[in-house]
């Protein structure tokens, strides 16, 4: 082939690349705003789900503002923050866990000893979720995360209004083993949670996610899950991750305060 031949056919190919890298990257933009919806429907109805609230597709938003209240808590405090505190983070509308907790100003970073749920730093505030009926609270929604084996698994735990009672529990975003660590989206799993205790009658933390089956007959059946099978570190994730975040590390300011009426 002669030189001349040669170099038409580089540049014919570097042609190619440059119109394909021009359509991707056109594609990309274009799709951005369809993906960022796409997104946020989906954390729309996996907080629902959460609090067992059904809907189709199509009603998402809607069910979403006639059932769900939420609220930014200050976790160190337990305190929901006013509205006018409310900015380009720290707004339900637009919360994004894993933003925030790279935010050196909205994040702290968790001391070794503490750090059970492997996250390393974590939100100084949360959004929370609220399910009315009737002008009264339901369920309290928590986002809840940690680590797995091969990911972070980010999720809701659902509490009943006695703040004690697990009334819902699901992750959406993971990268744990299809069949094994990923059997947290089982839904068999997940209905395992349901009407489960998290504290004892002293209010101590009492729940957690064994490595085998639960014994129904024990006492403390009550307070324990089932763990997956062949999964032993993903287990222990999420065991980790739920007594983090229901701990004085986590939520437990904010519980506190719900269950001695400072707010509402």
């Amino acid at each position: 082939m002669s030189t001349d031949s040669t170099r038409k056919t580089i540049l014919v190919a570097l042609a190619v690349c440059l119109v394909c890298s021009v359509l991707v990257s056109t594609a990309a933009v274009g799709l951005k705003g369809i993906q960022n919806k796409n997104k946020e429907l989906d954390k729309l109805k996996n907080i629902l789900s959460a609090g067992n609230i059904g809907t189709d597709d199509a009603d998402i938003r809607r069910v979403f503002a006639e059932k769900i209240e939420a609220d930014i808590v200050e976790l160190s405090t337990g305190k929901i923050i006013s509205k006018d505190q409310y900015n380009a983070l720290l707004n339900p509308d637009v919360f994004d866990i894993k933003r925030i907790a790279k935010d050196p100003q909205y994040s702290r970073k968790i001391s070794p000893s503490a750090d059970i749920a492997q996250i390393k730093q974590m939100p100084k505030y949360m959004a929370i979720y609220r399910v009315i009926e009737k002008g009264e609270i339901q369920k309290v929604i928590l986002p809840i995360y940690g680590k797995g084996l091969w990911s972070t698994m980010y999720g809701f735990i659902a509490l009943d209004k006695d703040l004690t009672t697990v009334k819902g529990f699901t992750f959406y975003d993971h990268g744990e083993t299809p069949g094994l660590g990923g059997e947290v989206d089982n839904p068999r799993w997940k209905q395992s949670w349901i009407d489960k205790k998290l504290f004892d009658e002293n209010g101590q933390l009492k729940i957690e996610v064994i490595k085998d089956k639960v014994d129904r007959e024990k006492p403390d059946a009550q307070y324990q899950v089932d763990g997956l099978s062949g999964a032993t570190i993903t287990t222990r994730g999420v065991d980790a991750l739920v007594r983090f975040w229901l701990s004085e590390s986590g939520y437990g300011p904010y519980i506190e305060r719900m269950r001695t009426g400072e707010q509402g």
